[in-house]
């Protein structure tokens, strides 16, 4: 009885052992706590992008933002050289790393129809506005 006893301990022990390593670990960011982190990341790159103003003393600059699953940006945002440039870009590059590194793990898909890139700027009210 003894023996069997100091088994079963043994057994217990081993299995609360492994449990405790077992890979459900509930730190694992789900799909939804993803994607609110892409669209908080999202949002600050807006509001840089609108926080910059277009004047005689500023350059207008575009960049494409997001990452579609067939390649290339979701769309293209305007920003001038009023704010932190090379800040702004890096956020913009870490962004859509990020969003693509998503999608590759939630297997997104899309359309694949090519975004339309911008031919021209011009400042208009303090706005930088794309031509087409």
């Amino acid at each position: 009885m003894k023996l069997t006893l100091k088994t079963i301990l043994v057994f217990a022990g081993f299995t609360l052992l492994f449990a405790g390593c077992s890979s459900n670990d509930n730190n694992t960011p789900t799909y939804e706590d993803e994607l609110a982190e892409l669209s908080l990341l999202r949002a600050d790159i807006e509001a840089m992008a609108s926080a910059s103003i277009c004047d005689g003393t500023t350059l207008c600059k575009f960049i494409g933002l997001g990452s579609k699953p067939c390649g290339g940006p979701w769309s293209y945002l305007t920003y001038t050289t009023s704010i932190d440039v090379e800040k702004f870009e890096v956020a913009v590059k870490n962004y859509n790393q990020r969003e693509k590194n998503f999608n590759t793990k939630w297997e997104i898909f899309s359309d694949c129809a090519l975004t339309i890139q911008p031919v021209s700027l011009s400042c208009e009210n303090n706005t930088c506005v794309l031509t087409y």
